[in-house]
Formats: structure tokens, C-alpha cells, sequence
């Protein structure tokens, strides 16, 4: 039974996002999956450096034992879900801490540094599935804002890491969008074939 990780990070358990979880969860182990979530904000994860953290970092240590911990669970992962609110065009501080922390450098560790660039080493994490909620509408997010769900986080920031391919599914215009509108994100997330 493969493992799947799911980052999710949102504060209030009543959030869709939190709906979104629940559904992706579900659909998950339906589809013979280990769901294993990394609930950020539950584990009351402090996502900036301090000294004595940044002191470590070139030698891939923490002095966190959420990030040894998380680490670890993506280390022997095989495949990976984010779900996340967008908060001004990006990803909220919360998860981009969660990247600037946990990705330590080293061998067998998240990436190695070499003289041609960044080399991941999460290459046991062959998919990644983003799923996120935006005030703005989908469209103004991909066209207007740049896109950087898709363009940085996917295929950079995640590639980076090792994770060669991700799709991205967003419902825009959460704020003022419908009831129906809503069951109907929920549907495509029950209905999805994941395929990791």
C-alpha cells in the first residue's frame, strides 16, 4: 500500500479547505492509499529560522523535532498532496516555512547543492497534487498574477526538490461562491484517479 503525505495548511477546522482535506482523505483510502496528514497549524509549527536554526542548516541539522519528524514522513513517502489556501498570489507563510525548514541540504536528506544548480533528492515522491482556495478567481491568478502556484511552486520549487510533475486545482472566487459551486470541487476531488 503506497503512502501519500498530505501538507495541509489552514488554522480553522471549519474551513472548505478543511472540507477539502476530508474528502481527499476519503478518496485516498478508497483508491487503496495510506493517507498520513501533516496538519501544520495543529502541530503548532513555528515556520520562521532563529538563530541557532539557520546556525545548522548548511550541515542539513535542526533543532526542531517537527522538522526531523517531517522530513522523515517524506523521506519514506510516495507521493505527495498540499492543501493550502492562496494568500496574496502564493502560498500562505505558514507552508513556505514549512519548505524553508524542513528542505534541509544534504545527501539523503530533501536537495543537494552542486555547481550546476539545485539536485533533489525527494525523488521518492514521484507526483504531487496541489489543491487550493483563492479569493481570486482562477483565471486572474494564472493570467494576471503570474501563476505562481503552477509556474514556481510546481515546477520549480517542487522539481527542485525532486518532485518532477504536479497538477493544481483551485477553486476560485471562494468567498462568494455557491453552494453548488463548492460540492462541485468537492465531487472532482472525490471522483479523481490519483495516480502516484
Amino acid at each position: 500500500m503506497k503512502k501519500i503525505v498530505i501538507i495541509y495548511c489552514h488554522p480553522y477546522n471549519k474551513s472548505f479547505n478543511h472540507a477539502v482535506l476530508e474528502q481527499v482523505t476519503t478518496t485516498l483510502t478508497q483508491q487503496d492509499f495510506e493517507p498520513q496528514v501533516i496538519d501544520l497549524y495543529a502541530d503548532h509549527f513555528n515556520p520562521a529560522y532563529d538563530q541557532a536554526e539557520l546556525r545548522l542548516f548548511h550541515d542539513g541539522k535542526t533543532h526542531d523535532p517537527l522538522v526531523t519528524n517531517y522530513l522523515q514522513i517524506l523521506k519514506n513517502a510516495d507521493g505527495v498532496i498540499f492543501i493550502t489556501p492562496v494568500w496574496w498570489n502564493s502560498i500562505p507563510g505558514m507552508l513556505k516555512g514549512f519548505i524553508d525548514k524542513v528542505m534541509k541540504e544534504g545527501e539523503g536528506l530533501s536537495h543537494t547543492v552542486t555547481r550546476t544548480g539545485i539536485k533533489g533528492e525527494l525523488t521518492n515522491l514521484r507526483h504531487a497534487y496541489v489543491f487550493t482556495t483563492s479569493t481570486s478567481p482562477t483565471l486572474y491568478l494564472k493570467f494576471i498574477c503570474g501563476n505562481a502556484i503552477k509556474k514556481i511552486f510546481i515546477n520549480k520549487t517542487l522539481k527542485q526538490l525532486g518532485i518532477h510533475s504536479g497538477k493544481w486545482f483551485n477553486l476560485g472566487g471562494i468567498t462568494n461562491s455557491s453552494l453548488v459551486k463548492r460540492q462541485r470541487y468537492l465531487s472532482t476531488c472525490s471522483k479523481m484517479t490519483f495516480n502516484f
